[in-house]
Parts: structure tokens; C-alpha cells; sequence
């Protein structure tokens, strides 16, 4: 099992990151935040390249950052 990244370390992401990679970082698994995503009530920002979706790093550390 992959251990939560730091915040600071989520700060230094690029701009985008895999579904995969923030789920950790949220500490959930990969399925539960693709099927939040395809229900359009993801906790992140998200965008679509083809088939592939991406998390949008600054959303995420907003999240992260919520009390």
C-alpha cells in the first residue's frame, strides 16, 4: 500500500496528476474516486484527455487544505 504524500510534497506536483496519484493523496482507493468522478461529484477538479483522467493539483491541495 502507497503511503499519503505530504502536503508540501503535493505542492510540488505538476500541475496535473493520475487519478491514482491523488486518490492516495486523499487516501482512498483509485475506484472510489473514478466512480465519484463519473458521477460529477468528485471531491477534485478533474479534466479529460481522451479516455484518460487527470486531477488538477491545486484543486486537490485545496481540499487537503480544508479543515
Amino acid at each position: 500500500m502507497n503511503t499519503a504524500p505530504t502536503l508540501a510534497e503535493i505542492r510540488e506536483w505538476p500541475a496535473t496528476v493520475s487519478t491514482a496519484q491523488a486518490a492516495t493523496a486523499l487516501g482512498c482507493s483509485r475506484s472510489w474516486l473514478y466512480a465519484r468522478v463519473k458521477r460529477g461529484d468528485a471531491p477534485v477538479r478533474t479534466l479529460a484527455h481522451g479516455r484518460r483522467v487527470v486531477v488538477v493539483t491545486a484543486s486537490l491541495v485545496r481540499v487537503l487544505e480544508t479543515p
